[in-house]
């Protein structure tokens, strides 16, 4: 599968009329050292909310890579999910709060929970799977998607698992959010527990 993805961004030119700025691969594109058939790319970011519609936007993937967007921010952002392999069936509590260290979320980390990659982020997810077919995970429950399918992720532990022989591909919409104040103690009271 070739790793990148078409990237076209609009904006307008000096007499205000809609043109094109950018035809081309999207710039960021992250690969996944411990399974060199995994990778991310990180198609377009935004900073607050309401976005800032500029005449002729710069790059705003560029910078280290991360899994949340910034405070008030967005990320849309493609993955593409190999078959789980035995690398992620083995990896350790300690590679997973690594791992997820290093996308900036140690705080979203469910070590020790029934995935290896369990994690939670304080956003709401639009997840589309664009092709191939994956298992979402949450605490107690598997949900079996196949591409057209779409997920709201809202807030909630989960990891994926592409258990079938064919890569899946999934285009993620990520919304910065803040977890409401009754939601976020019992989060905590249930981490604590």
């Amino acid at each position: 599968m070739q790793k990148q993805v078409r990237r076209v961004v609009t904006g307008h030119n000096a007499a205000g009329r809609a043109i094109v700025i950018s035809d081309g691969p999207a710039p960021f594109v992250h690969l996944n050292p411990r399974d060199p058939d995994f990778f991310s790319v990180d198609v377009w970011r935004t900073f607050e909310t309401p976005a800032n519609i500029v005449a002729q936007p710069g790059e705003p993937t560029l910078g280290p890579r991360r899994q949340r967007p910034t405070p008030g921010g967005s990320v849309l952002r493609i993955n593409h999910f190999p078959p789980e392999s035995e690398t992620i069936a083995r990896m350790t509590p300690q590679e997973s709060t690594q791992l997820f260290t290093e996308l900036g979320n140690a705080h979203g980390v469910s070590a020790g929970s029934r995935h290896p990659l369990m994690h939670r982020t304080e956003t709401i997810d639009y997840a589309i799977v664009l092709s191939g077919e994956i298992t979402m995970l949450l605490d107690d429950e598997d949900v079996h998607l196949k591409a057209g399918d779409i997920v709201v992720q809202c807030g909630t532990n989960h990891a994926w698992s592409n258990r079938s022989k064919e890569p899946c591909l999934i285009a993620f919409i990520l919304i910065d959010g803040r977890f409401d104040p009754d939601l976020k103690n019992q989060l905590e009271g249930a981490r604590e527990a």
